[in-house]
């Protein structure tokens, strides 16, 4: 009986994925939603491969240990980052509302999301420093038709004023939770040898850096991977 009630208890591991294109504002994001906190883009840097976050929050009645990997946007790091996509059941997707570009280049990304994770993923194209309106380059209208058309969740938000960042994460978070295929199962990864080869794995197995977030020690939380 014990073990059952503790069983009941014990978090749900989800693992989200952050992707886009270099200057962003992924760590921004990340950062905003896990610390509350935000840095001038004068003093951020580029992430250098693969950043890593641990957050807990309750969602549906539930209690949600994210693990969220947030990845490198240049091409040179393309062959470090592609590896961390395994296990994800969920990926955002960040443009820049002010800059067409990173815009233009979700195509690129979804390609991407087709080769590394299974069709189940669930996926969220963020809008992001909508507090930059005045050199807005993409209408919000644009960004919600193409994320209807990549069957994507889309919402705009500012990692600078924390406008849409926390509800971008919880409507990630619950569509996974609506979807018990991809959290009681493992099965965010795409499979290469045949449906279900991953159920029953955690997320962090075979990965660079991959951990078990069961066992992860508290101190972790908030902190970043030195890769």
């Amino acid at each position: 009986m014990a073990q059952s009630q503790e069983k009941a208890s014990a978090p749900i591991n989800v693992k989200l994925l952050l992707i886009g294109n270099s200057s962003v504002g992924k760590s921004s994001l990340l950062l905003r939603f896990s610390d509350e906190q935000w840095l001038p883009e004068d003093e951020s840097s580029a992430t250098i491969g693969v950043d890593f976050r641990v957050h807990k929050m309750d969602v549906k009645g539930k209690k949600v240990k994210l693990s969220i990997w947030d990845t490198a946007g240049q091409e040179r790091f393309r062959t470090i980052t592609s590896s961390y996509y395994r296990g994800a059941q969920g990926v955002i997707l960040v443009y820049d509302v002010a800059n067409r570009e990173s815009f233009e280049a979700l195509p690129k990304w979804f390609a991407e999301l087709e080769t590394y994770v299974s069709s189940a993923v669930v996926k969220i194209i963020v809008g992001n420093k909508v507090d930059k309106e005045f050199s807005r380059q993409v209408p919000a209208s644009e960004g919600q038709a193409f994320a209807t058309r990549m069957n994507a969740l889309f919402v705009e938000a500012s990692a600078k004023t924390a406008v849409g960042v926390q509800e971008a994460f919880r409507d990630v978070v619950e569509r996974i939770l609506d979807t018990p295929e991809l959290w009681q199962t493992g099965g965010g990864r795409k499979s290469t040898s045949g449906a279900g080869s991953g159920a029953g794995r955690r997320s962090g197995d075979g990965m660079p850096g991959g951990i078990d977030l069961s066992k992860e020690p508290e101190e972790t939380e908030g902190g970043g991977c030195s890769c």
